[in-house]
């Protein structure tokens, strides 16, 4: 059953897809609102730019999930929030779930739920948590016919608080785990070295889209996607890089020639019109 609602999420031509995060308010960090201040505004320009999933949280489903017509794109339901995200390292971490998550997802026709699988030095609790959190979620999909897709991050300390650790061992062992427990599909961060994403996507054996990360320059993100499609990732999950740009709808328009149509990192740079870097 998971795989009718799978569907939604992958390209019928490509096998791909391509989402945008929009669930950087839950956090509750000021500076991760960038971009989507205004939510009607941000959602009505990516609607329009027709990426194939939004990911979204429950309190900022009804954006999208209101209008009328088929013509959208799914939804992918945030259903945790951690506190990692803060410019200080946490005294104690911790990654809290929704109540009923696969009951509202289900509610506001969702297809798929997202949960977070972290790993950050020096706090056990925060992985045991994730751990539980995705334990919890696994039968209630399973009846539900929802998909699962798990986000493993792994973190490292740095003076602006936690930063992505890329070393693709790491990773890998997280990504394995997630599988191992249930994800159905692995949202997972770049390898430092993008070619060494080969790795990541074989040890999960179930689609893997790649996380974004921090906003970078025009030129970095698509060279960057570049290598991870070919290194078997099967999309991309890009927040920041895409509503924090100052044009969303080219950047989408760039990324969806990478990912549905196999255009090279300067063709789909064309697309952009204007190349903004940092």
């Amino acid at each position: 059953m998971k795989e009718y609602r799978l569907n939604r999420m992958f390209h019928p031509d490509s096998g791909r897809s391509l989402q945008v995060a929009v669930d950087h308010g839950a956090p509750g960090e000021p500076r991760m609102l960038e971009g989507i201040e205004d939510m009607e505004s941000a959602i009505d320009t990516l609607v329009a730019a027709r990426p194939d999933v939004l990911l979204l949280t429950p309190g900022q489903a009804h954006h999208l999930q209101r209008r009328p017509g088929r013509d959208k794109p799914a939804l992918a339901l945030r259903v945790d929030v951690p506190n990692v995200y803060a410019e200080q390292e946490p005294a104690e971490a911790w990654d809290l779930m929704l109540g009923d998550a696969v009951g509202q997802a289900v509610r506001l026709d969702a297809a798929c739920v997202v949960v977070n699988l972290l790993e950050a030095p020096g706090h056990p609790e925060l992985r045991r948590a994730c751990v539980a959190n995705v334990l919890e979620l696994v039968s209630p999909c399973a009846a539900a016919g929802m998909p699962l897709m798990v986000e493993p991050l792994v973190l490292k300390p740095g003076p602006g608080g936690y930063g992505i650790d890329g070393d693709a061992r790491r990773l890998t062992g997280l990504v394995r785990q997630a599988v191992e427990l249930g994800a159905d599909v692995i949202k997972a961060d770049p390898t430092s070295d993008p070619d060494e994403y080969a790795a990541v996507v074989q040890a999960a054996g179930v689609p893997v889209l790649a996380r974004g990360g921090d906003r970078v320059d025009d030129l970095e993100i698509l060279r960057r996607t570049e290598r991870l499609l070919s290194a078997g990732a099967l999309g991309v999950v890009y927040g920041r890089n895409v509503i924090q740009h100052p044009n969303p709808s080219a950047m989408l328009r760039a990324l969806s020639a990478l990912v549905h149509e196999n255009a090279t990192s300067d063709q789909a740079a064309t697309l952009l019109g204007e190349v903004r870097t940092f």
